[in-house]
């Protein structure tokens, strides 16, 4: 046995970036699944996290597993029961489909998206987790590229507030949401609401299709001047991965799985709006709902002249929209949500980066609705590889960033 105070600093030569063994991944989600398990027991989250590695979006490569490793010591000699190397720090990254426009031309690019950055409690404080996302973000720029599809940028949503990793190169952006209690609402407007038609898992593949032609069209449309705009694209492949997981933890801790995936207003087509969304259960006592949260992962305006991607639409505004011509229609999609938040033990329904008529919408189902700024948790975070002066959020649109590019 070794202890930990001959292990090196974070600045070690002898440290290096590292592609796990099976067994030494397993080790991994053992060690990180005390944190993240939630409700779910170690073996359901072994399973869970198996899943989720095996599903389109990350099948084939589109899920890479990193860790840090100290090169001068062959096996993990502090704990003898865990197998293969001493892993100081870990990661994972997803291949994300992703477009970028600038000066008008549209291109489309590999973005990666980091998560489940983790050191083991007895080896931190010794700049391991630093290293490893230096290290994670030099790589990157040449992972899985090819020199027609270059990787020029790399995200990753911090629970740790904006300080760490925006002095790693991860500048912070926009990080804002809007939310609304689960259960019904009893506002007097409720009553004069359309009504909204649940979308299940067959209906996804054709609507991501039609929102990924609206990406592109309004990105090139964007006037000629505008700041460089990233996107990434909201493909089925991504939005399943989130039902995977969600399905898998509700047969675990509820005994079924969620069938309606979103809601839609309108039937004719170039005239509906719809969402995606998918249940999160964080609370650790799966009776409890509170900290539960649906989340609404990606909102559609079928409409190309007052687009969600489009102007002061994509940006949060506290306070009813310049257009109200959808405010309604937004409500009754949230209305629905909050029915299934309710249905589904969550204690509320949560829409990141919302526009101005979203939050409209919010508010006619709770008056006291508001944005909130977040500061600690869900920093929506950007690396900007190619060269650039000044801070990256200062010319850089992250359109559509909402939460189908969490992971």
């Amino acid at each position: 046995m070794v202890s930990t105070v001959n292990l090196p600093d974070g600045s070690s030569p002898m440290l290096a970036l590292a592609h796990p063994t099976e067994e030494e991944k397993q080790a991994q989600f053992k060690l990180n699944g005390a944190e993240w398990r939630g409700a779910l027991s170690l073996p359901a989250y072994l399973r869970r996290e198996e899943i989720l590695a095996s599903q389109a979006l990350t099948k084939d490569g589109g899920i890479t597993y990193w860790i840090l490793v100290d090169t001068s010591m062959k096996e993990n000699a502090l704990d003898t029961t865990s197998p293969g190397r001493l892993q100081l720090a870990s990661c994972e990254t997803y291949r994300k489909k992703a477009l970028v426009w600038k000066d008008g031309e549209v291109c489309e690019t590999v973005a990666h998206g980091i998560g489940s950055v983790f050191c083991p409690p007895h080896l931190r404080k010794r700049g391991y987790a630093a290293r490893l996302m230096k290290e994670v973000g030099t790589a990157l720029q040449t992972h899985q590229t090819t020199k027609e599809t270059p990787c020029v940028f790399s995200i990753l949503f911090s629970d740790i507030g904006k300080k760490f990793y925006d002095e790693l190169g991860w500048e912070p952006f926009n990080s804002s949401h809007v939310s609304v209690p689960a259960a019904m609402s009893k506002a007097a407007s409720v009553g004069a609401l359309p009504t909204a038609q649940p979308l299940y898992e067959s209906d996804l593949a054709e609507l991501c299709k039609i929102d990924e032609a609206l990406v592109r069209r309004s990105l090139a449309s964007r006037p000629k001047g505008s700041n460089t705009a990233v996107a990434l694209i909201p493909d089925v492949q991504t939005i399943r991965w989130f039902h995977a997981r969600e399905e898998f933890v509700g047969q675990e801790l509820h005994g079924r799985t969620p069938e309606v995936k979103g809601a839609i207003i309108g039937s004719e087509k170039g005239k509906r709006i719809w969402c995606y969304w998918t249940r999160m259960w964080y609370n650790s006592n799966a009776q409890e709902a509170k900290g539960n949260t649906l989340h609404i992962l990606r909102l559609v305006v079928e409409n190309e002249e007052h687009s969600s991607w489009k102007g002061s639409e994509t940006k949060p505004m506290n306070g009813s929209s310049k257009v109200h011509m959808h405010d309604a229609a937004i409500a009754a999609l949230l209305l629905m949500a909050q029915r299934e938040a309710e249905e589904w033990n969550l204690e509320e329904v949560e829409v990141w980066n919302p526009s101005s008529a979203t939050v409209a919408a919010a508010q006619m189902l709770d008056s006291s609705a508001s944005v909130v700024d977040r500061d600690s948790e869900s920093i929506c975070s950007l690396m900007w590889y190619p060269e650039h002066e000044g801070k990256v959020a200062d010319s850089i649109d992250w359109i559509g960033n909402e939460k189908y590019g969490w992971n």
